[in-house]
């Protein structure tokens, strides 16, 4: 994984929390409790899904660090 992919989710991460959060905030008084327990799992989803991708990019930045340069695949014989 390149540096600039890592890079990518770890941002994509934040903003899905912050957009997220932001919508459980914002969420009008009135709705049936349908509406507002569906939108409770949405937003708990994405935010397990944004933290799982601030994860993985955290260590593909990190491997890249160490690498001295993009995370690369085995190289050798296709079999």
């Amino acid at each position: 994984m390149s540096r600039k992919i890592a890079a990518f989710l770890i941002i994509l991460g934040v903003f899905m929390i912050f957009e997220w959060v932001n919508l459980g905030f914002n969420l009008a008084d009135g709705h049936p409790t349908g509406f507002y327990v569906v939108h409770g799992i949405l937003i708990a989803v994405n935010i397990v899904l944004a933290v799982v991708l601030g994860i993985i990019g955290w260590r593909g930045l990190r491997g890249a660090a160490k690498q001295g340069g993009p995370v690369r695949g085995r190289t050798g014989d296709a079999g």
